[in-house]
């Protein structure tokens, strides 16, 4: 008797955890309501495909790009080189964004970092990412 309803509580456990992923597996869905009582639950957005790579050696001013899944509005996404903040171009896929951004002409021989951040309507769902570029002379 015992196991049965403990085997029906498992079994319900796993349909909230399916519930929860498949909403967060459509288009930039980055806030899911989460259990009873109007809690909000997230998915931290995913910041990822970082162009040129890491460590690589580039022009001042050269252009780079990045994916974001799960960032539910373009104006949540800011970027950062040295402190120097970056206009960014944000196309919708549909399924991610693709981002863009250029370095500032004004950083010549010089090693940077592209901070990333997405922040959202919570704090504990923002996300940080971002990678290293060695810029060269003009």
């Amino acid at each position: 008797m015992k196991k049965s309803k403990l085997l029906a509580l498992l079994g319900l456990l796993s349909l909230f955890n399916m519930a929860d992923a498949t909403a967060g597996a459509s288009g930039h869905a980055g806030h899911s309501a989460g259990g009873g009582g109007g809690s909000e639950g997230c998915l931290k957005p995913h910041l990822s495909k970082f162009m040129p790579a890491h460590l690589s050696t580039v022009a001042p001013g050269s252009e780079f790009s990045f994916m974001a899944v799960g960032v539910q509005h373009p104006d949540q996404i800011s970027a950062t080189v040295k402190s120097i903040p970056v206009e960014l171009t944000v196309e919708d896929k549909e399924a991610f964004y693709l981002v863009k951004g250029k370095l500032p002409e004004s950083l010549t021989k010089t090693a940077a970092r592209i901070n990333i951040k997405v922040t959202s309507k919570y704090s504990r769902c923002d996300a940080e990412n971002g990678w290293l570029l060695k810029i060269a002379d003009k």
